[in-house]
This record gives structure tokens, sequence and C-alpha cells, in this order.
């Protein structure tokens, strides 16, 4: 163990010790972790990026843990940067209210709230709201512009501070952030203390069979240490005497579950939805280590088929760039062998650009650069939003310009 990382050898949902690799991807370094030219000579270590899987409850994680406090104090990824993301909360909180009929002037805390994006919907609608997130400058930048937001990590003990502070939530939520917590069991009974006997804890995050269908191995990187099924939750919160009472699969992140959660003997029935979606993941063969074996074997075809593109057309003497800078890029670029081969890269959001990628420190600019120093291809990084950033730049294909999308299969357009 270092200051930097340690690993466990306990599942971090039911402890159980028999953990299979099933994931093998290359190590990286924080995917979010870019900075400015001034910096290229800082180190920047790489860790481990393998997932396994729990042979006891079918659980899928990442064993190394990079320290949270190296990540999230000075974390820079905002909730309104990401495509789509405040038009689906919006949508997310409209449904929550409906579906649970909650109230004006109910207490609703978000954890791991960011910008307050999604608070403010809720904000919007007559609630209380209280944020929770560590990083420190977007925590109080969201304060700033009226969504309070305390900037620490949430914990049992955090849980019982608000509670008697404030007083019991009628709504607690954690969305894209409960995949982010090794310490499960402290942060689910912190959630245990805060809901109120009727209150209900809402998350989302991404999960396992989403993942496996459309190939979004890219997902997993440092900050995601779990890849969720509904199995494995369902057991987990019983032993913390709570109830998932329904599931719903939605489309954000290349495939999602949201999970409504009560306190042990609610007064909300369980929806067959918890069941049906259980049954699926075991037809689909979730906790069975073949899966896995196929699904990286279409991962590393792409790969194999990307790389031989990229190196022929440099070989010709053609110019090769990259389209976004995330965490997703991040893990593609590492485990697809490009990070000495991409020229530059674009990026929608002002706070990358100017900045160097982690460490393969590859410059970052503005999507005008794809007309400044016409790159013959460009390589869309994250693919998932091809259709958009296609149709965004028909200029550059009218120019004579070519993007290259590399999953799930290699398509030059």
């Amino acid at each position: 163990m270092t200051d930097a990382i340690y690993r466990r050898n306990t599942c971090r949902l039911c402890g159980g010790p028999d953990l299979s690799l099933i994931m093998p991807l290359a190590p990286t370094p924080i995917g979010d972790d870019f900075v400015s030219p001034e910096q290229t000579e800082e180190p920047q270590d790489s860790y481990p990026l393998d997932v396994y899987l729990c042979q006891r409850c079918s659980h899928v994680q990442l064993l190394d843990v990079v320290n949270p406090e190296i990540i999230y104090r000075k974390y820079n990824y905002v909730t309104v940067s990401s495509q789509g993301l405040p038009k689906h909360f919006q949508q997310y909180v409209d449904a929550v209210i409906n579906k649970l009929e909650v109230l004006k002037d109910s207490f609703v805390i978000d954890l791991g709230s960011n910008d307050g994006t999604l608070l403010k919907c809720f904000q919007a609608s007559g609630m209380n709201v209280l944020g929770v997130d560590p990083a420190v400058d977007i925590a109080r930048a969201a304060t700033e512009q009226g969504t309070e937001t305390l900037p620490h990590f949430f914990d049992s003990a955090l849980g019982q501070q608000i509670r008697r502070e404030r007083g019991a939530a009628r709504i607690v939520t954690a969305n894209n952030i409960f995949a982010n917590v090794d310490d499960l069991d402290s942060m689910t009974a912190g959630i245990r203390h805060l809901l109120a006997d009727d209150g209900v804890f809402v998350f989302e995050t991404g999960y396992l069979l989403g993942m496996v269908e459309n190939l979004v191995f890219d997902n997993v990187y440092h900050e995601h240490l779990s890849y969720y099924a509904a199995k494995p939750l369902a057991d987990f919160f019983r032993r913390h005497g709570m109830e998932l009472f329904d599931v719903e699969r939605v489309p954000t992140k290349g495939g999602s579950l949201r999970g409504f959660v009560q306190l042990a003997n609610g007064s909300r029935r369980v929806s067959q939805n918890v069941s049906e979606l259980i049954d699926l993941e075991i037809e689909r063969g979730l906790g069975d280590t073949k899966t896995f074996e196929t699904y990286m074997a279409k991962i590393n075809s792409a790969k194999t088929e990307t790389l031989a593109f990229v190196d022929s057309a440099r070989a010709r003497g053609e110019t090769v760039a990259g389209y976004g800078a995330s965490h997703s890029v991040t893990t593609l670029m590492y485990h697809f062998g490009l990070t000495g081969k991409l020229d530059f890269l674009v990026d929608d959001n002002p706070r990358k650009q100017n900045l160097i990628s982690p460490g393969c420190h590859i410059p970052v600019w503005a999507p005008d650069a794809l007309y400044e120093m016409k790159p013959d291809h460009v390589l869309v990084l994250p693919w998932r939003f091809r259709d958009a950033i296609v149709q965004q730049h028909d200029a550059y294909l009218a120019k004579g310009g070519h993007f290259v999308v590399p999953l799930p299969e290699l398509e030059v357009i």
C-alpha cells in the first residue's frame, strides 16, 4: 500500500475473497488529469485498471483503489459539460417526483452533487435541497450559485450529522457516484441514517449488462470502482436493512441502471421489474467468466483494427487527430495503444482546451483546430457520440477530412 493507491483483496459488496480477473485493461494515469503544458515534467503515475468478478455474489469491480483525495479534491469535470446530461437530469427529476409523489418543501439530498445541475431541477419544483461533493472548488461554486453544497466525502458519520442538524430526507440521490465509493458499507449506513421512514434512496449508475451489450469498456476508469447488476445489489441492500423495490434501465452513459431503495419492510411493494431483471442477468451470463472472455475478444479485435488503420495512415505520411478529452478517452487510448500515435486532440469543453492529456501529453485544442490544422483523419474517441460529432463538423468532411469510429466496429466516414 502507498499513499496513492491500495489494493483490496475482498469483494466490496459481500466481502468474499474469491475474485477472478475478467477484464485485463492497460494501466492508465487518472483519466481526467489533464494538465497545463508547464506541468509536462511533473510525473503522472499509471495505475492498474484490471476488472474482477466476485465468485460469491457476482459483483464486478476494480480491486486497485486510487486514493480519492488524488482524484476528487481538484476534480475538473462538471455535469453541465456532458452532452445530454442536463436534459436527462430534468427528465429524471420529473420522473422521480411523479413516481414517488414527492411534495413541495420535501428535503432532498444529492450525494456527489457536482455543480448542482440535478438539485437545481428539484429546487425549481419547490424542494429544499442539499448537495454533498468533495470537489472543493466545484462545491463552492455550486453554493455561490444558490445550491448549498457540503465539500466533503459522504460516509456514515456525515449522514448522522446531517440527520441531527437538518432532519430526515424524503429523497436521497446518488447519480454516477455510487460506483465511485470503496467503502460502500459506510456510505450505505449513512444513507440509511438519513432516510425518513417513507424516504427513498434513488441511484443511477452504469449498468453491467449495458456495458457488455454495448461494448462500452471505456466506462472503466479509476473513479468507477464498481460495475453494478441488480442481483448483487439486491442482496447487498438486504444485508443493510434496506430493500431494492424497483429498477429501470436507462440509456445514458452507454447503458445505466436506476434503482429505488426503501428501508426494510417499507410501504412500497417490490416491483416485478427487480426479479425480471435479475432473471435476464442470469440468462445473459453476468456471473460467468466466459461471458467476459467473449467480451474482451471483441474489444481487442476492435483494438487491432483501429491500430492497424492508424499505423497505415501514419506510414503514408497522413496526420491523425483525436476527438475527445475525457476519462473514457484516456482508457480507450491506453488500451488501444494510441498514446504515441495521435498528433493532437480536440474537445468542446473549454476547461480541457490548451491542456495536455494525462501521461502521454497530447495537446488538446478547441475544435477549430480541425479546420486550421486540417488533419487527414480524426479518430472519434467518444464513439457513442459519433452522430452528434459528425453532424457538428460536416464542414470538415466537406473539405476532404475523414472521421474514424473505432467501436462497435471500425468505420471510416
